[in-house]
């Protein structure tokens, strides 16, 4: 029997408020999603960051997004790089990509070492964030890294299950 309007107007608003409540908010289903979720939540971070004028905002700020970086770089490299290299066999895209991690790495470390009262905080962090934005631009242009992925035969839902679970091994969630 069919509902009737009425009950599939509440039944909606009732998920409608579910989902801005978190209730049904699922993790992203592969692996491709959980990178783009990272970037878009780091990419929050910066913005933040860029209009904050408290000290103690910028540096819990500044520690979410090194911390978030540093996880997703590692699970980057330990899982989806070395598949993404041998179903690709893109040793162009994967260097760089490298290359660019390398860059942010070193950066971060003196970001973790510093805080607001050095003089160079706020430029450290600008400029992780246009490395960032550069890389991310990279990784989900159109023929980037993520396109040629998802045209490859990576299984992308059983890595993204690994990405999630080592994610959570190293502290994030």
């Amino acid at each position: 029997m069919a509902r009737s309007k009425s009950s599939k107007k509440a039944a909606s608003r009732k998920t409608t408020t579910a989902r801005r409540a978190g209730a049904s908010k699922k993790a992203p289903g592969d692996a491709v999603s959980l990178l783009k979720a990272d970037h878009r939540q780091v990419e929050k971070w910066f913005a933040e960051f860029e209009k904050s004028r408290s000290d103690s905002r910028k540096a819990e700020l500044a520690s979410k997004i090194c911390a978030a970086l540093t996880v997703h770089t590692e699970i980057e490299e330990e899982l989806f790089y070395p598949a993404f290299i041998e179903a690709t066999g893109d040793k162009d895209l994967h260097h760089e990509a490298v290359v660019e991690h390398d860059g942010a790495k070193k950066l971060i470390k003196q970001i973790e070492a510093s805080g607001p009262q050095d003089d160079y905080f706020d430029s450290k962090v600008k400029v992780l964030s246009e490395m960032i934005k550069h890389h991310v631009k990279e990784e989900e242009q159109r023929g980037g890294m993520f396109a040629e992925a998802k045209q490859s035969d990576m299984d992308l839902k059983v890595l993204g299950e690994q990405m999630r679970a080592r994610k959570q091994e190293l502290g994030a969630t």
